[in-house]
């Protein structure tokens, strides 16, 4: 390996003429720079610790006597290339390169700007298309579908379950008919659409090709993301619909059939996401995210694909929390750390198997009821700490979404801090513009040595399934939440407008905001919807689709075919989850804590 070369303000630019030698470098020392001797640096290090350092503290001391991530990790004053030497290639790579740390893509933003990806979906299908038309007239990029919470749980609107729930927080989509108002008006084949479903995630993406299919749209040209991540459900935010093993059967028959079928669809988005929302630190939304990755492609080769079939349409969500360092080192060390797995671990070829692609969407907890206005702010950093990580889709919480679901201006402020971000500060402009920085490479390191001793234990556990049924993630992830709110009780972290700089009246704040209120008849116009469709169908159609689903369930047989069939044939989400139910059983969970 070369020796380092520390740069001290010349304007050469390193490249493959760069020098390569102490004896190189001192040729080059007239431009500014001079050979890296780490031995010495560090010495130089210890000499200013005890000299302008501590003569600067004695002055004006820290203002904490420890710093530390959002996530806990110490942070170091200063670093230099004596604190964490990086083998160049090795860890970091080029752009578009094994291992992926600066970026999954050669150019990144320079050529096309990451999917500005607005979450949207309340009341009735009609009432969601038309928030889908606006977001699209207002610049956004790409589709993203929030479902109510009867379809999360897969259960129709006329369910006694679904009382007072139906359109509350998200959208109602019962059968086919309500996917084709949906995306009226919407071009399948040139828009793509992320799907927030996750138990009954196999029946919503067959509404989805179904649609396509009645369209006369070639499944091939249809393109988007299905959630589909059962693992992440009994760990962080359960809703699921069957227990964890033929929950991985359903998820894997998705995967097979989408391989060859609809080969432009992400049929898992491995979700760090909740599990940070349900109070993880970084490190273990990563360790806990790649872990679940891990699970799929081991279910997916044992059921006999080639890994470089299926793994490059695997795809990744991911929080961005208030520390905005923390944050940009989480995305480079997930990318690093997923090419490793799939090449080292796996045997992957090709390169698209070992990209690690991911959405990303600022963080809901982060969000305060206090001063609402301050999640503008919040927002915006969190966004560009997503760009600066190097994000291929980003959603962008609103200032409301404490209260109520986003009004439409909110929503429009969320979508132009994205707009700002890619249009008026620069960071798009250079590839990975971070990269290099002693700081964020060193908690890189960090965070991915981190994630390697979670995996280790959940392989020596059995895998993630195995780890889920022992409670084990749940356990973690209980005292990281537990631990930060007691700090955050103690005034050791603050938030902004909660525990300090309030508005007084125990700092509860201005809560004096335009809110987005849903009718509440909504529940009885999709009832009355859901009747009409029912009593137009053909009965006996209907009753032959549930049984080809029960046959093929208690089979190894793909289930992707007949439940496509069944969608055609107007059968209710609901029926379809119930058969499922039915063959493969529900699950409670243990609540080991």
């Amino acid at each position: 390996m070369a020796q380092d070369v520390v740069r001290t303000g010349s304007s050469v630019p390193l490249s493959a003429s760069s020098p390569t030698s102490a004896s190189d470098a001192r040729a080059y020392a007239a431009d500014g720079e001079v050979p890296g001797d780490l031995a010495a640096l560090r010495e130089a290090t210890l000499e200013w610790r005890k000299g302008p350092l501590a003569r600067s503290l004695a002055k004006m001391p820290a203002r904490h006597a420890r710093f530390a991530t959002w996530s806990d990790i110490d942070v170091r004053d200063v670093l230099t290339p004596s604190d964490d030497p990086i083998d160049y290639m090795r860890d970091l790579g080029l752009p578009g390169e094994y291992p992926f740390t600066r970026g999954v893509q050669p150019t990144m933003y320079r050529s096309r700007l990451w999917t500005m990806r607005m979450f949207a979906g309340f009341g009735t299908p009609e009432q969601t298309n038309e928030r889908f038309h606006y977001l699209l007239a207002e610049g956004q990029t790409g589709l993203s579908t929030a479902f109510d919470f009867p379809t999360l749980m897969g259960y129709d609107s006329d369910s006694p379950r679904s009382l007072g729930e139906v359109g509350m927080c998200g959208v109602a989509v019962d059968t086919l008919r309500d996917m084709e108002i949906l995306f009226k008006d919407i071009p399948l084949d040139k828009v793509t659409t992320s799907m927030t479903i996750n138990g009954p995630a196999i029946v919503l993406l067959a509404f989805y090709i179904a649609l396509a299919d009645v369209r006369g749209i070639p499944r091939s040209a249809i393109g988007g993301t299905v959630q589909n991540d059962c693992l992440k459900e009994f760990i962080a935010q359960h809703a699921w619909l069957v227990p964890p093993r033929p929950a991985m059967r359903i998820v894997t028959d998705m995967i097979e059939f989408c391989a060859t079928e609809v080969p432009r669809w992400n049929t898992v988005s491995i979700s760090g996401y909740h599990i940070r929302e349900a109070g993880a630190t970084a490190g273990q939304e990563l360790a806990f995210t790649l872990a679940d990755g891990i699970g799929y492609v081991e279910s997916c080769l044992g059921r006999g694909l080639d890994v470089d079939a299926f793994a490059p349409r695997l795809s990744f969500f991911f929080d961005v929390h208030n520390d905005f360092f923390e944050e940009i080192a989480k995305f480079r060390a997930a990318r690093r750390l997923w090419a490793r797995l799939m090449k080292e671990r796996f045997g992957a070829k090709k390169a698209e198997s070992m990209k690690l692609r991911t959405h990303a969407q600022t963080a809901g907890v982060s969000l305060t009821a206090q001063q609402p206005y301050n999640n503008v702010v919040r927002v915006a950093l969190q966004a560009l700490a997503a760009v600066l990580g190097g994000t291929q889709s980003l959603h962008t919480n609103s200032l409301d979404e404490t209260y109520a679901l986003p009004t439409e201006d909110a929503v429009k402020i969320a979508l132009r801090t994205q707009q700002i971000i890619a249009e008026e500060t620069g960071v798009a402009s250079t590839i990975d513009p971070l990269g290099g920085s002693y700081f964020v490479e060193e908690l890189t390191t960090r965070l991915e040595t981190e994630a390697l001793t979670y995996i280790k234990r959940i392989d020596e556990m059995g895998g993630m399934v195995a780890a889920i049924e022992k409670g084990y993630p749940q356990r973690e992830i209980a005292a990281s939440a537990y631990k930060f709110q007691r700090q955050l009780e103690a005034g050791e972290r603050v938030m902004v407008g909660v525990n300090k700089y309030g508005d007084g009246a125990g700092g509860k704040g201005n809560a004096n905001i335009p809110l987005l209120r849903v009718d509440e008849d909504v529940q009885r116009r999709q009832i009355a919807n859901l009747a009409a469709v029912k009593a137009s169908r053909d009965v006996s159609n209907v009753q032959a689709c549930l049984a080809r689903v029960r046959e093929t369930a208690q089979t190894k047989t793909n289930l992707m075919p007949p439940i496509i069939e069944a969608a055609k044939a107007y059968v209710t989400q609901q029926e379809i989850c119930d058969v499922l139910r039915e063959v493969f059983g529900t699950y409670t969970d243990p609540a080991e804590f």
